[in-house]
């Protein structure tokens, strides 16, 4: 940032030891966990641009300064957790300033009367959950980002734990927040079970990565620690038969921990020398916990259902080993050795769900490549449908080849999950890679949001160019061929 005066006045808010100008540093700052950018990165290109400062407040009354200062200035801002996003949600795309939450990291008051804890935005989300595990508690929010990840970013991301079935996603545990609005003010929504006051402002600060107010604090549900649970592992004959099986189960009103479904190529790569998945070639995971006497009837439930369904119950390593290094992403073991991988997650009806794998599938091979490795698992699981968790890998090659068959690898599953009624994002959010479809995703739904974020954000000062929201004038365009060398 060449502003001098503004870079002193923003000292003066924060203190000068949590500005960061220097390049280097802020090479940092400048993408996520994006697999496109990182793709790009292997070129030494950036999608964007660095940010054009990088402040670390302490509190929700520096935040909302620096605001206040970004308004007169006519300066844009990105909220930054840990960058464990991947969707692009953090890039800037204008050297907007960006705002590192990180400082922020105290859980402020757990409620034992009320089952609930307000902790600030920036805490880590695994030294939050530890936390919690010494005095009894979880948040019930665990996803594999847990170590890399803020509790602010869950809620800005509308994200999903890997214990969703049982739990929620992250809207259904936030009931409070406070958050600043971009005129600098600090919006708060009192920590309550239930209202019928209107449309629900929590529900329009959770899940608005950043482009309509800087969330600073969040009062959440907890959970007591379950007092037992029962593993129950499970060989199946067709992935028809393990979705039939999630379906029964959440139908049926049972509350599992986890729900784990594979498909053959992932069920293959996780039951090496297990003899029943020869001819039960897919693998389901089944946790269910609570007080003992609970457990043992929802798990005489689950094997009631899966007898039905041919299932034959195995050894339990396969879920031993997923639970041991759940928390591990194995994205850079692939992105080291050249190859193009990525995942994408969506939600569908349980009437689409054997469709829409098989027909993104076929269409991967016809119009791309029968090379390309394309799997699934589905790990969130409701009464009415699931998500799908895709896994699709290009071999290494060319850059200028691979990055259009990417392209086209996204087009494809995006494409048949709104053909299949499905929505484009179940728990990733959406940042920049998914404005694309963000139209067809609402529809005139998106015509409200974006007036929303006229009302609040005249000046179009929070994240953009995130959402499908416009970015600023001079913004790079990410498309194209509009990396700037790092």
């Amino acid at each position: 940032m060449e502003d001098s005066y503004l870079v002193a006045a923003l000292s003066e808010l924060v203190g000068p030891e949590h500005v960061i100008v220097g390049r280097e540093e802020r090479i940092g700052y400048a993408h996520d966990r994006l697999p496109y950018a990182n793709f790009r990165a292997r070129e030494g290109a950036l999608v964007g641009t660095l940010p054009g400062i990088v402040l670390r407040p302490a509190t929700v009354d520096e935040v909302a300064a620096v605001v206040r200062k970004a308004a007169a200035t006519d300066t844009p801002i990105i909220p930054y957790g840990s960058g464990s996003g991947v969707l692009g949600g953090i890039i800037p795309l204008g050297e907007e300033m960006m705002i590192d939450m990180r400082r922020m990291n105290r859980i402020l008051h757990i409620d034992r009367e009320n089952n609930l804890v307000t902790v600030e935005a920036g805490m880590n989300g695994e030294a939050f959950e530890d936390a919690l595990n010494a005095e009894g508690y979880t948040s019930g929010h665990l996803p594999q980002s847990l170590t890399i990840s803020t509790v602010g970013g869950w809620a800005a991301c509308r994200g999903g734990g890997q214990e969703s079935s049982r739990y929620g996603k992250i809207e259904n545990i936030v009931v409070g927040l406070k958050a600043v609005m971009p005129d600098g003010r600090v919006l708060e929504v009192r920590p309550l079970p239930k209202r019928a006051s209107g449309p629900s402002v929590l529900d329009v600060i959770v899940g608005s990565e950043g482009t309509l107010a800087i969330i600073t604090e969040l009062t959440m549900r907890i959970w007591k620690l379950p007092a037992a649970e029962e593993i129950i592992v499970l060989a199946l004959p067709t992935r028809t038969s393990a979705l039939s099986l999630a379906k029964t189960i959440m139908q049926a009103g049972l509350h599992p921990r986890i729900v784990r479904l594979y498909d053959e190529k992932e069920t293959a790569t996780r039951t090496e020398g297990i003899e029943t998945y020869r001819d039960r070639p897919v693998m389901a995971n089944i946790v269910v916990c609570g007080e003992a006497s609970i457990v043992a009837a929802e798990a005489e439930i689950v094997r009631s259902f899966a007898r039905e369904l041919g299932a034959v119950e195995t050894e339990t390593r396969p879920f031993d080993e997923w639970r041991e290094k759940r928390y591990l992403s194995i994205t850079k073991q692939w992105l080291d050795r050249g190859y193009y991988n990525d995942t994408i997650e969506v939600t569908v009806n349980w009437s689409e769900a054997a469709s829409l794998y098989d027909t993104i599938a076929a269409r991967i091979a016809a119009e791309v490549s029968p090379d390309v490795h394309f799997s699934a698992h589905w790990s969130h699981v409701y009464p009415e449908g699931v998500c799908q968790y895709m896994t699709l890998r290009l071999p290494p090659m060319d850059q200028a080849d691979a990055l259009p068959m990417h392209e086209k690898l996204w087009e494809i599953a995006t494409g048949e999950t709104l053909a299949h009624g499905g929505s484009i994002a179940h728990h990733h959010g959406s940042g920049l890679f998914r404005g694309p479809w963000m139209d067809e995703e609402h529809g005139v739904g998106m015509d409200l949001l974006r007036k929303i974020k006229e009302s609040i954000d005249p000046q179009n000062l929070f994240n953009p160019g995130k959402l499908g929201f416009p970015p600023r004038p001079g913004a790079v365009d990410p498309y194209r061929d509009r990396a700037a060398n790092v």
